[in-house]
């Protein structure tokens, strides 16, 4: 099973990343990252710029309304993820768990969907093609 690992933080976990130091703060990352590397759990994971280079892409008028970041409360944002693959979502919780974050922040756990949730509909043009995408992006 895929997990994604959404990384959240408030605005004192923010203050408080501000005034850390950056290369402790990489050493431990690069360390949580390479034992997921080493796990063979990893399959992806990314860090994400700051909100106010963002825009948000509003589809509940008839044409989509494009707004520039900063958008949302701290809390609503997310700053990186992860995307890890394993056997339960007990183990995803325990991968979770040793992430190298302080006080304010959380991450969010989300099981990544995959062909078992569409067997509905298995015949739709859509959901065949999905194998074929995922091949050709070198993915499961």
């Amino acid at each position: 099973m895929k997990y994604m690992l959404i990384m959240r933080a408030n605005d004192s976990a923010v203050e408080a990343y501000q005034e850390m130091d950056f290369e402790q703060v990489l050493n431990a990352m690069g360390a949580y990252n390479e034992s997921m590397i080493k796990a063979g759990v990893m399959l992806a994971g990314e860090g994400l710029s700051d909100a106010k280079e963002g825009f948000v892409v509003d589809f509940s008028a008839e044409k989509p309304i494009i707004t520039d970041g900063p958008y949302g409360e701290t809390h609503e944002l997310f700053n990186g993820f992860w995307i890890i693959q394993v056997a339960s979502r007990e183990e995803a919780a325990e991968w979770a768990s040793r992430c190298p974050l302080g006080p304010g922040n959380k991450l969010e756990v989300r099981r990544v969907t995959d062909e078992s949730d569409f067997a509905d509909y298995s015949e739709n043009e859509y959901v065949q093609k999905e194998a074929g995408w995922r091949e050709q992006l070198g993915t499961k």
